[in-house]
């Protein structure tokens, strides 16, 4: 039975290969129709997968108004990042408002705001969100507020590590060195055209991206990459050229080098002047400050120092130690590093990436760790060394 099917078959192949044989153009034209076919299912696989800003424009869409919230302190990341919801939402006549917690303190981000004319709401509670449902940017779980574990984000875009998610959106990606370039993205799938600056005034051309959201995100970009040089993915390249047509360089270079406030020099003097070098590892005490955001800064400038490799600066402000990290050194995960330094201090909390975390934990606190005289400076450095070392 098996071999009259097996001979049935060959048959009916022999007298398919003769009948191409004696028609030529036929097969020809088979071949042609299944190489378009291909193609057609190429394309649209690309967009099937490339879908994600017509996506998020469709969920913007329904809404009237939504709640574009940064997280505490934002960075020029994060601003961007919110620059481009509210491109979106402007796109599809939702009314989009930029809202954050905590403070705009360090000077490039304050010169973000002021050179790009934003217009950011702060926030203390929930109460204070606008109306419409919240779409969070460059972090993944709403932090930062009163009742912020409240909130239930209708959509997230970002590229730090967590659990959080949106109702009806989610697009996460930790490869991606910035949120930015998540943005840059959906801009060029759906085909809006970066334009010179000079010229959007004379153009008639449509879906055409703003200057200054092109300039906030290539900018975005440069600042959580460190100008293209830490952290990178292909995407961020990929959207540093895209982007560069519409850029505008004096508003670039304005934000890029704004004026440094004195306090920020004096915290980078100290954190040097005070180092406590161990191996590759320096850490470093500059006290209390009025400026949180000069302890980042320094960390950054330690970490320039020869034969160092990873670097913690901490220092005070209003009975809280602000802790602040970099690392270039591939057996230090920076984020893991400081997370296992405040994990047993009561209301303490610090995270990040391999190469660069930060943490806060109050100085009434550190009494609640270890024996009964609590946890001192001294060995909260020394708990940092024994971190970075890998035997913590």
């Amino acid at each position: 039975m098996l071999s009259a099917e097996v001979g049935s078959v060959a048959l009916q192949v022999e007298d398919a290969s003769a009948f191409i044989n004696d028609n030529p153009l036929l097969a020809v034209g088979s071949l042609v129709a299944i190489v378009l076919l291909i193609a057609l299912l190429v394309v649209g696989m690309r967009r099937f997968r490339r879908s994600n800003g017509i996506r998020l424009a469709r969920v913007l869409k329904r809404q009237d108004n939504v709640s574009v919230l940064m997280h505490p302190n934002p960075d020029p990341d994060a601003m961007s990042a919110a620059m481009g919801v509210q491109a979106l939402a402007d796109s599809v006549d939702t009314e989009a408002e930029i809202q954050y917690p905590g403070q705009i303190r360090h000077q490039e981000n304050r010169a973000f705001e002021t050179v790009l004319d934003l217009d950011f709401d702060h926030i203390e509670s929930d109460a204070d969100l606008a109306d419409g449902p919240v779409v969070l940017v460059d972090h993944n779980e709403p932090r930062g507020f009163s009742g912020a574990e409240n909130v239930d984000p209708i959509a997230v875009i970002d590229h730090h590590p967590g659990d959080g998610e949106g109702r009806e959106f989610t697009d996460i990606r930790t490869d991606n060195g910035a949120c930015a370039s998540i943005f840059a993205e959906y801009f060029d799938e759906m085909g809006w055209e970066p334009i010179d600056p000079d010229e959007v005034e004379s153009t008639d051309k449509e879906d055409v991206l703003p200057p200054r959201v092109a300039t906030g995100l290539i900018y975005g970009i440069q600042s959580d990459t460190k100008s293209l040089t830490k952290g990178c993915s292909s995407a961020e390249f990929e959207a540093a050229a895209y982007l560069y047509p519409g850029v505008d360089e004096d508003d670039l270079d304005r934000i890029a080098n704004p004026e440094v406030d004195a306090e920020v020099l004096d915290v980078k003097a100290t954190a040097i002047t005070n180092r406590e070098v161990r191996n590759a590892f320096a850490i470093s005490d500059v006290g209390t400050v009025s400026n949180v955001d000069a302890i980042p800064q320094a960390a950054d400038e330690l970490l320039r120092l020869e034969g160092v490799t990873a670097v913690v600066v901490l220092g005070d402000k209003d009975g809280q130690i602000h802790l602040s990290g970099r690392s270039r050194d591939d057996r230090v995960h920076m984020g893991k590093s400081l997370r296992a330094v405040v994990e047993d201090v009561p209301m303490a909390g610090a995270g990040g990436h391999a190469r660069m975390g930060g943490g806060q934990l109050s100085l009434d606190h550190m009494e609640g760790l270890g024996p009964s005289n609590g946890l001192t400076r001294d060995q909260l450095k020394d708990r940092v060394f024994t971190a970075l070392n890998g035997d913590l």
